[in-house]
């Protein structure tokens, strides 16, 4: 039978023999220091046990699980450690009733800063190297506006009629070049924003026991600065639930926007701790 929640690593390094295996869980606390030989380890998942063996490890914090089936796993060992006490599962889960206020945690705050300081200092580099050519587009803009526009002249044919016509819409679509870019440099505290929901999805986390829900949105405007940023996710958290939202349902709200990408999709920012949400 095959795992469809399985995380495949892309490579990784395989133990030499037991000894090494038994260093390796040794170190990660899924053995004690005194044990000379391996053990059998499960996996928990949806009330299923499932026998697995550790057979190496992409990093410190990454072990590599394989299943009977031979499908092979990531897994963080602090939660692999976890699943093999009798009482695992059994525990309620508090963490989504206090995510009313939807925080983040310090590793995920951590990163977003990062991003958010590596973003601002492109964003700065390139704003010097582009004014040059938004001068030129600026003056190309002038040129267009003027050699559109009309002269005074005797009755013209009927038609030369559409040439004019067709060039002042072209030089309004030149205008506004708005403030839409490759990068942007996003405000560090919370903004004003709307956005349209575009998809609701999941994505893997093999430092939990299940996937993450998120929501993906469209037409992502910062309203006060009238700045576009596109796409932009957030996590599916229980005050967003109580919304019901639906796909192509038009929000605002008010949150703080970084630099992170989302796993396995082309979506450059997230969205954090999104409040006073309402449905336009």
């Amino acid at each position: 039978m095959e795992h469809t929640f399985t995380i495949e690593p892309g490579g990784f390094t395989p133990f030499a023999d037991e000894d090494a295996l038994i260093e390796q869980c040794k170190t990660w606390g899924l053995l004690s220091d005194k044990a000379v030989k391996s053990k059998a380890f499960v996996y928990k998942r949806g009330g299923s046990t499932l026998p697995c063996a550790i057979v190496g490890f992409v990093d410190f914090m990454t072990a590599v699980i394989e299943f009977e089936n031979k499908q092979q796993h990531l897994i963080h060992p602090s939660l692999l450690k976890e699943m093999q006490a009798s009482t695992y599962g059994q525990r309620q889960r508090s963490a989504d009733a206090a995510e009313s206020t939807d925080t983040e945690t310090p590793q995920e705050e951590s990163a977003a800063i990062a991003a958010t300081d590596t973003e601002t200092r492109s964003v700065d580099e390139d704003a010097s190297a582009d004014a040059p050519a938004q001068s030129a587009d600026a003056a190309v803009n002038v040129a267009n506006s003027g050699a559109a526009a009309p002269v005074a002249s005797p009755p013209s044919p009927a038609a030369d009629e559409p040439r004019v016509e067709k060039s002042k819409p072209e030089a309004a679509k030149e205008k506004p070049a708005k403030k839409k870019s490759a990068k942007v440099q996003l405000p560090e505290e919370k903004v004003k924003l709307s956005a349209v929901v575009k998809e609701f999805t999941t994505v893997p986390n093999h430092f939990a026991e299940e996937d993450d829900e998120v929501i993906i949105y469209e037409n992502v405007m910062i309203t006060e600065q009238e700045l576009e940023l596109g796409d932009a996710w957030s996590s599916h958290s229980n005050t967003l639930k109580k919304l019901e939202l639906e796909v192509g349902d038009a929000i605002t709200f008010e949150a703080k926007v970084v630099a992170k990408k989302l796993t396995k999709h082309p979506v450059p920012y997230k969205i954090n701790n999104p409040s006073k949400i309402a449905k336009a």
